[in-house]
């Protein structure tokens, strides 16, 4: 017992070294910054260093009343939707198609996935090569049918969807991956034992398929959904939030306000404003998921 004792402070202090790396980066650039930031959003701290007055929750009452803000939110919140049904759905129809046992599966595998190994300015500038009012590819193809060209990335009704297809296009090799590693692990005995029974193709997806790939689907939809929420890149470099503002994202806004706008406090309440919501948005999924689940 003595000795059992005596190495119980050893075996201590072993597991405190081997977690100190990752627990010091942890408070370094993730606890301290959050930290910072949440104080930041109670002062007029400017970039320029002026300011770092405390004030209260002004910040937070500017934010709630202004439009741009709220439109940024709202431009997100589109995106999200707009984004996360085709990369859910089509990522799940590549899935079934290539798990049918299509020849050259890992050339399908690597068609699919390439795109999303691919960097996020990469991306952008093929597909604004491809927008391009006068020389894009798209127009040409429109071209063909005598149908006039169109400015995919200026006319504010189809600049967020040509973001969307962009992102549908470069993302979706992951959530295939997920998709049909799960459909690979389905035990084969189901739909031998469907199809001994007189099942169907339709029948066995809706009743064996869909179902075991459940767990999979909350997983693929959360990670999109936060994805999604946080989207920020390609918006930036394809239309710079324009035009007019239609396709300006929360994270964007946050950015100019801070960095252009040099109004670090602001932009500060601004993120904390964000992030509630995205927490919001997670509790909501969580739960709804949990009932389908139950």
């Amino acid at each position: 017992m003595k000795a059992l004792r005596s190495n119980k402070p050893r075996e201590n202090l072993t597991g405190w070294a081997f977690i100190a790396p990752l627990g010091i980066l942890f408070i370094l650039f993730m606890l301290v910054p959050i930290l910072w930031g949440i104080y930041l959003s109670f002062t007029n701290q400017s970039l320029t260093g002026a300011g770092g007055d405390l004030i209260g929750l002004d910040n937070y009452a500017e934010a709630l009343a202004d439009p741009d803000m709220w439109r940024s939110m709202l431009n997100t919140v589109w995106f999200t939707v707009l984004s996360t049904i085709p990369l859910v759905v089509v990522a799940l129809a590549l899935a079934l198609l290539v798990n049918t046992g299509l020849p050259g599966q890992w050339l399908w595998r690597l068609s699919f996935f390439m795109p999303y190994l691919l960097a996020s300015t990469v991306v952008s500038l093929i597909w604004v090569w491809l927008y391009n009012p006068q020389l894009g590819l798209f127009n040409a193809i429109l071209g063909w049918f005598g149908i006039d060209p169109v400015t995919w990335l200026q006319d504010p009704d189809l600049a967020m969807l040509s973001v969307v297809v962009t992102t549908v296009w470069w993302t979706i090799g992951f959530n295939f991956l997920l998709y049909l590693a799960a459909l690979q692990n389905i035990p084969e005995t189901q739909y031998e034992a469907a199809s001994i029974d007189g099942a169907g193709r339709w029948r066995t997806l809706a009743s064996i398929t869909i179902p075991q790939l459940g767990p999979t689907t909350i997983m693929v939809v959360v990670l999109q959904l936060l994805a999604s929420l946080k989207v920020f890149d390609q918006i930036y470099q394809m239309t710079g939030g324009g035009p007019a503002g239609t396709t300006r994202s929360a994270i964007q806004y946050i950015f100019e306000t801070g960095f252009t706008g040099f109004r670090f406090g602001y932009s500060s309440a601004i993120s904390y404003i964000f992030f509630v919501l995205i927490i919001i948005v997670s509790v909501i999924q969580f739960r709804i998921t949990a009932r389908r689940s139950a």
